[in-house]
């Protein structure tokens, strides 16, 4: 296939493919020929529907410089296969991508039988994204950010990321109820590299939630383009069916273009963080202690806690005489180091191997604990066979279990050796406010997050290995806690896990939200990034 590229300018349409844009016979009187997905051509794509982009929208193909940055992501074990990026420039681009380009309101997407598949940042997890092969509709172009007049929220476009809004809140003396989760809950808002949007689709933890509540709870609007061809505006008052199903799946319905969030005053002019690293004899006092201070999720609303277990590579070869896991802590705290010190004692006092602390504005608090633009943590083109599971206390002995497995498979699988299994403790008392009846996010009684993430670079031989690891830990977590069923938070898994551990065990969620896929998206458009409906 030959060399194209397509880039729309004020008034001009330049291209470097041959032949050049051409009128459109006229048997397709809509200047949109009626093709099946075997015969429609890149060229031909980019010929069609480039004229119909605003300014400065771009289409590009396999051969462009441009095409492995714009679609190498974060998840590289089975990716979707793209075949041409749209980079659109305004958000009524996504609409004219997908699908509203004439009179008959027949999307070009859906004329040509042309899968889609929009994406910002591109951290999702899930393997269910390996079906999709198409166009990739991006929306990185869309960055802007408006405040209100009265300050009580701001309008976010779909191309929005953390650090981004972060920054921006910040200098004008706000904060907003996400950002600076664990950075592997990448699909979700948690690196400053992260879209805004994903996590609230799927509820979206972070370090604010016991003050604000989740993502999901603070999201007021959203501008959707659905499979339909139709641009809505969805809210409690307009399309409440569709708000409701937005907060928790929102995923499997539209394409947001843009979204109005709640946002808040800025109360504090730094964090305080510390860092604690420990030894695996710590452990079973180390979780008592976590037990102790999070109280089944009554932990202060400032002060969030999260850690994990790894092969901190660079310490042990500084420090210690061999590679073996090693427990690492953080503790974050929305005030001052003489408050957050009240409740750090018992971590001080239990021995770690290293220490870090700090007092940071917000902005800076995602470097500080190695989730920051520039650090490993953003990079893209790395496997990661990602589990989960959620529960309301630390189960001690099957914590040592996770460690010991974890220590077997480094051993056996040393292409393993950057995994990691991390958990995290938010504050909950925001979040356990509200009517869990009021949203599609089913699982608001999971107190604490597990997640573990074995990272490697592409090793077809180590996937079966890290396959059966992540099903051994969710194992061990879950019959930890025989009297609770397992539960999957949609943006920590691969996506394999049953629907009702993702959507919620009672019957009547999903029902509600299968009754909202048949009217909104009846033929199944939105059906990469964990659906509802499956093909199996």
């Amino acid at each position: 296939m030959g060399q194209f590229k397509f880039l729309a300018l004020c008034g001009l349409t330049l291209s470097s493919f041959i032949p050049q844009v051409v009128a459109a016979p006229h048997s397709c009187p809509d200047g949109l020929c009626l093709v099946t997905r075997t015969n429609v051509s890149n060229d031909q794509v980019s010929r069609e529907l480039g004229p119909l982009l605003s300014c400065g929208s771009k289409i590009f193909g396999p051969e462009d410089p441009n095409f492995a940055e714009s679609t190498t992501r974060f998840q590289a074990f089975q990716p979707p296969n793209i075949e041409l990026v749209v980079q659109v420039a305004r958000e009524r681009d996504v609409s004219t991508a997908i699908r509203r380009t004439n009179a008959t309101k027949i999307s070009y997407a859906d004329r040509n039988s042309l899968p889609f598949y929009v994406t910002n940042r591109r951290h999702g997890l899930a393997v269910s994204q390996g079906s999709f092969s198409g166009i990739q509709i991006d929306v990185t172009q869309l960055q802007n950010i408006t405040i209100s007049e009265d300050g009580t929220y701001a309008l976010f476009q779909g191309g929005t990321y953390d650090q981004q809004v972060i920054e921006y809140l910040w200098e004008r003396g706000y904060v907003t109820s996400h950002l600076l989760t664990w950075p592997i809950s990448t699909a979700t808002g948690s690196c400053a590299c992260v879209g805004m949007l994903g996590p609230g689709l799927g509820g979206g933890h972070g370090r604010y939630q016991g003050l604000y509540g989740l993502i999901s709870d603070n999201i007021r609007s959203l501008n959707v383009v659905l499979a339909n061809g139709t641009e809505i505006y969805v809210s409690n008052t307009s399309h409440p069916d569709l708000y409701w199903g937005m907060q928790g799946a929102g995923h499997n319905f539209g394409a947001v273009t843009s979204f109005e969030l709640n946002i808040f005053p800025r109360l504090v002019d730094t964090w305080y963080f510390k860092n604690y690293l420990y030894t695996e004899d710590k452990l079973e006092e180390l979780f008592e202690r976590l037990n102790t201070l999070d109280n089944m999720g009554t932990q202060p609303a400032e002060l969030m806690n999260f850690g994990f277990f790894h092969v901190n590579t660079e310490f042990n070869e500084t420090h210690l005489t061999s590679t073996k896991p090693l427990i690492w802590w953080s503790f974050s705290y929305a005030g001052p180091q003489a408050d957050a010190e009240a409740y750090l004692g018992p971590f001080d006092s239990l021995g770690p191997i290293n220490v870090t602390d700090g007092n940071v504005p917000y902005p800076e608090a995602l470097h500080a604990v190695g989730t920051g633009l520039d650090d490993p943590m953003c990079d893209h083109g790395v496997n990661h066979i990602v589990g989960t599971a959620g529960t309301q206390l630390y189960n001690i002995t099957t914590q040592r279990a996770v460690f010991e497995l974890f220590r077997e498979k480094i051993a056996e699988h040393p292409g393993l050796v950057a995994t990691y299994v991390v958990m995290e403790a938010y504050s909950l008392g925001a979040v356990l406010a509200k009517d869990p009846d009021s949203s599609a996010f089913p699982m608001r009684d999971d107190y604490l997050l597990l997640q573990i993430s074995a990272n490697y670079l592409p090793d077809p031989s180590l996937d079966a290995p890290a396959l059966e690891w992540a099903q051994q830990t969710i194992d061990l977590w879950n019959e930890g806690q025989p009297e609770r069923r397992p539960t999957t938070y949609v943006n920590y898994g691969l996506g394999t896990e049953s629907l009702e551990s993702i959507y919620g065990y009672e019957p009547w969620r999903l029902e509600r939200l299968r009754d909202l896929k048949r009217r909104y998206d009846p033929y199944n458009k939105f059906r990469y990034y964990v659906p509802l409906i499956r093909d199996d």
